[in-house]
């Protein structure tokens, strides 16, 4: 017995230098004798909520789950539960913030203006009118302004909706022929971005050479943070028997970067082709740019888009979805992955509006209220074709484990749990902020089209909509089959029947619409916004007796107290 106490002893002592000169188990029951209480639950309650801070969510909730020590400690922490409730609504706390709103404060204002957007007084809207000369024309909402441009007269119009700052509005209303400022040149699209202060028009000159001018929206000089004036594009291989012409173009920015995608038509002796064409810039780095995809066009351009995935990836939208990585300009984009869809798409769209206000040059554009954007890897693509509407998670862009670049991922490997498909029409509007979505669906399809009423549904896709909605609006997990019909390569008509279940909450308004009424809609983090058309319509229905009538913007407020903080 004294043996093996002097035994004992004599492996307590060594154990800290010399771990080796006993067997595992004995070193292992050691340890567990000398440092009794030297674990991480020993540590004072302030020393856990310091370090569970450096977690990320999904790590905080698993520790939080296993151990009742630390669970108190997250429900008692503001701080733990504004991180989780940031990442549950798919956000991040934005990084240069004069906001010294508590904690506290800010965790109860998310939460409640999580729940508002199931509560939202749908008959309760200021009215806008939009006057007269701009009836005719596109529009965009973008940063509280309305923005619109006239390809015919080469002008545009920005107007701020309702009463901004001073120091966050901008108001323009350039005149005709303002952006010909080069001869033999022919405008093919703008692009207005007020949270950076940019204008980009991309021209074309003698039917030839592309270029995009960069200027600030507030003083028509120069961007401050530009390479230069003029972004030129690259020259496309031609034989000397070959004329090219450009037949139409579409031009996105965000940050950094600028992508023109164009459309041509090239001859070569008897022989003809159609090709796209599509470069990306850093356009506050350098003025050219060896960034650049392109083939031949099997199809209108129409039928192709593109979207911007963050600030390092692009998406290519054509029969399939292609990623590539634009880290490195001095190169082509490399393709990360290509996903499959379920059927060829055809008059395709893709809209992914991206909050820009973490790249703003105009520090008055990042106010107080803004303590969030929407995270990009975790926001909601929506494409529109082939009538129907794919909202797809952006997750899926970003979790590439395992996946081959070289070959398609087929769709019902990625497709069904990452998406869900609604159908379209031409009279259907939508529009996608972050994890929500609008839509105007019609109350009876079986309805003919002359007296078809629509109402909006607002869709919430963030994994915490259901446990914040507290009873309100509709839960959506089981999934749900839509029929498409495509013509098929021997033009033959075909349906295909696709599941999906991405999950989502749903909140259906009683306020009907009109055929014709809607013009379009958008929201954003705080607003709905509705255009009505003008002209002679009353509640929908044309009526030539009465005086035309301007067309008008109503403005939903979905959470008023998010503007008075």
């Amino acid at each position: 017995m004294a043996g093996a106490q002097n035994f004992s002893a004599t492996s307590r002592s060594h154990a800290l230098t010399v771990g080796t000169s006993c067997p595992s188990h004995l070193v292992k029951r050691v340890d567990q004798e000398m440092k009794p209480s030297a674990g991480f639950l020993s540590l004072p309650e302030d020393l856990h909520l310091y370090i569970l801070n450096f977690l990320r969510c999904r790590d905080i909730l698993r520790c939080t789950s296993v151990c009742r020590a630390l669970r108190q400690t997250y429900m008692s922490s503001s701080e733990l539960q504004y991180i989780a409730e940031l990442s549950g609504q798919r956000l991040l706390p934005l990084r240069s913030t004069n906001n010294h709103t508590p904690v506290s404060e800010r965790l109860q204002l998310l939460r409640d203006r999580a729940q508002a957007w199931f509560k939202v007084d749908i008959h309760s809207f200021k009215t806008v009118f939009v006057p007269d000369e701009l009836d005719f024309l596109p529009k965009q909402i973008a940063s509280g302004h309305l923005c619109v441009w006239d390809r015919d007269e080469n002008s545009a119009v920005i107007m701020p909706i309702l009463p901004i700052p001073p120091q966050q509005q901008i108001q323009r209303n350039w005149s005709p022929g303002t952006f010909s400022s080069v001869p033999n040149s022919t405008n093919l699209n703008v692009v207005m971005d007020l949270a950076q202060n940019l204008i980009a028009v991309a021209y074309i000159v003698d039917d030839e050479r592309l270029h995009v001018d960069l200027r600030a929206l507030d003083s028509d000089s120069v961007h401050p943070r530009a390479a230069g004036r003029t972004l030129s594009m690259s020259e496309l291989p031609q034989r000397d028997d070959s004329f090219i012409e450009t037949t139409g173009g579409k031009l996105k920015c965000y940050g950094r970067h600028i992508a023109m995608l164009r459309c041509l038509f090239a001859v070569s002796g008897s022989s003809s082709q159609k090709l796209w064409q599509l470069q990306i810039w850093d356009w506050q780095h350098l003025t050219i740019s060896n960034s650049v995809l392109g083939d031949i066009l099997q199809r209108p351009l129409d039928r192709i888009d593109f979207c911007f995935l963050g600030n390092n990836r692009l998406l290519v939208v054509t029969d399939n979805l292609k990623l590539y990585s634009i880290e490195d300009m001095s190169q082509t984009p490399q393709l990360l992955a290509c996903f499959s869809m379920p059927i060829p798409l055809e008059d395709t769209q893709c809209l992914l509006p991206m909050d820009d206000i973490e790249h703003s040059s105009q520090p008055q554009m990042q106010t107080q209220q803004t303590m969030y954007i929407s995270d990009p890897k975790q926001q909601l693509l929506c494409i529109t074709a082939s009538a129907s509407v794919f909202i797809v998670s952006t997750r899926i862009f970003f979790d590439l484990d395992g996946m081959v670049v070289a070959t398609p991922i087929p769709w019902d490997r990625w497709g069904p749990s990452n998406t869900r498909i609604f159908r379209h029409t031409d009279e259907c509007k939508i529009h996608v902020s972050g994890n929500r979505v609008l839509q105007a669906f019609p109350v009876d399809a079986s309805v003919p089209g002359h007296s078809r009423k629509y109402i909006l549904h607002m869709m919430d896709f963030s994994p915490l909509a259901v446990t914040n909605r507290q009873g309100l609006g509709r839960v959506v997990k089981e999934p749900s089959c839509t029929v498409q019909t495509f013509c098929s390569a021997l033009g033959k008509s075909e349906a295909v029947t696709t599941a999906t279940s991405l999950p989502y909450v749903e909140v259906v308004w009683d306020r009907k619409f009109g055929f014709g009424e809607l013009e379009d809609i958008w929201l954003d983090k705080d607003r709905i916004y509705v255009l009505k058309a003008g002209g002679y319509l009353e509640h929908g229905v044309a009526d030539y007796f009465r005086a035309p009538q301007p067309s008008r913007l109503e403005v939903i407020d979905i959470y008023s107290r998010v503007f008075n903080t």
